[in-house]
């Protein structure tokens, strides 16, 4: 920013969508220089006034510009490469060797796209390598990312590294050091730690490395963890390393796990970025739409597992459309279907529909909805609308509970009989058979550790707490029942329709779209 004026002391500035301040030049009437970070690429706009000794403003200067997208990684390995190969193609850069302890074909973290994963064994002949630096200069600016999955926390582990000299420029991994076990981003003395790793969970990693603030940042599943630190790396460079760190006694902190999806940018990867990368599509598991039903089972949409209707449990059609009753007294009053053509109909009593097996991983991020209507304006007792159960109860159930008023999610913190349980709740009083139904919808998000009870699309402070630790249940998904002591119980009274199931955590648009007999977009 400059002027031709003597008298300017102080320009105001301010980017469309921020950063707004004002600065001052060394002498009256001199230029000055700001660094500017933009945070996402398209159209962006800087304006301008400048000010004079009296406080005056001259007139506004606008300046527009285009932010191209950010540059794609000087080095990238999927680590998805056939069983049996001994060495990891590269998407940019060079192709990765692999040790003798590396094993390729390994599950990859769902919802990402990867169709496998390379696994360390933590031994000495566990590593990967180009054989190269992938960061040039590690005093410039440079981001280090990818999935990684520990199959232990209890000792320090590395995911990415590069060798300078006798020691490491940065390292990314598990710092296992502390008082429990971290993510950890080291550079140049500095080190940011932030998250909580867990055995056999996949992570995202991302450490940014930004030389304009000269500070470290540490991403986990694309939310900014620890505290930035300042940092001073050296110039030395050596070769990149996949899965060990090298330190005066050689390389170490060998990495026990899966990882996939290794990235080295040679810029800052900003917050936006750093959420896609880390993005895990939800999928979807099953979607009951309870249209219909043949010999006894109602159809998964897309031909998959059907849910099988016990004793007490209907299938109710809506008016098919042949008469009017309101034109003909010949006709029967059928009442319409909750949603479509149909719904399920449950007496309270044994009423019930099941899936052969387990649906849900509830050990990890998991979405289900359902439409919900109770027969009574008033019930006498609690009625479960979904579950699925464990060996001495269930992993979660979603149930009305009338002496609150409201609709629950349980979630017992274990398979255990007793286990303290978390539970959230949505006010809402009971149908009494009457109206659309009310849409609920629980979304488990393992990477944040939190779960969500939503009703009719929305949920609150109330309806969310923090899960650290899902267990995975081994019993099949019921509709309109749960564990009971060791028996059945809760039965629902009334009709439900719409069941629709995920891996993976949902976001609030994708929530909003459940329960209309359609797909949400998960895009």
């Amino acid at each position: 920013m400059d002027s031709p004026s003597d008298d300017v002391v102080a320009y105001r500035y301010g980017f469309l969508g921020g950063p707004y301040d004002t600065v001052r030049p060394d002498q009256p009437g001199g230029a000055v220089t700001i660094p500017f970070l933009p945070l996402r690429s398209g159209p962006n706009t800087l304006e301008v006034r400048a000010l004079d000794r009296a406080g005056r403003s001259g007139g506004e200067t606008s300046y527009r510009f285009f932010v191209k997208s950010g540059r794609a990684p000087v080095a990238h390995w999927n680590l998805a490469d056939p069983a049996g190969s001994t060495t990891a193609a590269a998407e940019s850069g060079t192709a990765a060797e692999a040790g003798s302890g590396v094993t390729f074909g390994g599950a990859a973290p769902s919802g990402t796209g990867l169709a496998s994963a390379a696994v360390l064994d933590g031994g000495s002949h566990g590593y990967l390598t180009p054989g190269g630096p992938a960061v040039a200069d590690p005093r410039k600016t440079f981001a280090v990312s990818g999935w990684a999955r520990p199959a232990q926390t209890d000792r320090t582990m590395t995911v990415a590294a590069q060798d300078a000299g006798d020691d490491s420029a940065f390292a990314l991994g598990l710092d296992a050091r502390g008082e429990r076990p971290a993510w950890s981003f080291t550079v140049g003395g500095a080190r940011v730690t932030g998250g909580a790793p867990e055995t056999g969970e996949w992570a995202h990693l991302l450490g940014v490395y930004d030389a304009e603030t000269g500070e470290a940042q540490l991403y986990v599943n694309g939310r900014a963890v620890g505290t930035k630190a300042e940092a001073e790396p050296g110039a030395a460079t050596g070769d990149f390393q996949i899965g060990r760190a090298r330190d005066g006694r050689g390389h170490h902190d060998r990495w026990h796990g899966g990882l996939a999806g290794i990235r080295v940018h040679d810029r800052v990867v900003v917050p936006t970025e750093a959420a896609e990368l880390a993005h895990r599509g939800p999928r979807s598991l099953g979607h009951w739409s309870l249209e219909n039903a043949t010999d006894g089972a109602s159809p998964e949409q897309d031909g998959g597992t059907p849910l099988r209707l016990g004793t007490g449990a209907a299938i109710h059609r809506g008016p098919d459309g042949s008469c009017v009753p309101d034109l003909d007294p010949d006709c029967p009053a059928v009442p319409d279907a909750l949603v479509g053509e149909g719904h399920l109909t449950l007496d309270g009593e044994t009423g019930h529909a099941a899936t052969p097996g387990p649906v849900l991983d509830t050990s990890d991020s998991f979405s289900i909805g359902v439409v919900v209507r109770l027969a009574d304006a008033e019930p006498s007792r609690p009625m479960t609308v979904l579950s699925q159960g464990g060996t001495h109860t269930d992993a979660f159930k979603v149930r009305y509970e009338p002496t609150a008023q409201a609709w629950q999610l349980v979630m017992p913190v274990a398979d255990e009989e007793g286990a303290a349980e978390v539970v959230v709740a949505q006010a809402a009083l009971a149908d009494g058979g009457q109206g659309t139904g009310r849409r609920l919808a629980v979304v488990y998000d393992d990477a944040t550790d939190r779960i969500r009870l939503y009703l009719d699309g929305t949920t609150n402070a109330e309806a969310t707490a923090d899960l650290p630790d899902g267990w995975e249940s081994s019993g099949p998904l019921q509709v309109g029942r749960a564990h009971v002591g060791e028996g059945w119980g809760e039965y629902l009274r009334g009709d439900v329709d719409e069941v629709h199931a995920f891996a993976g955590a949902l976001d609030d648009r994708d929530v909003r779209q459940l329960g209309w007999g359609t797909e949400p977009c998960l895009c």
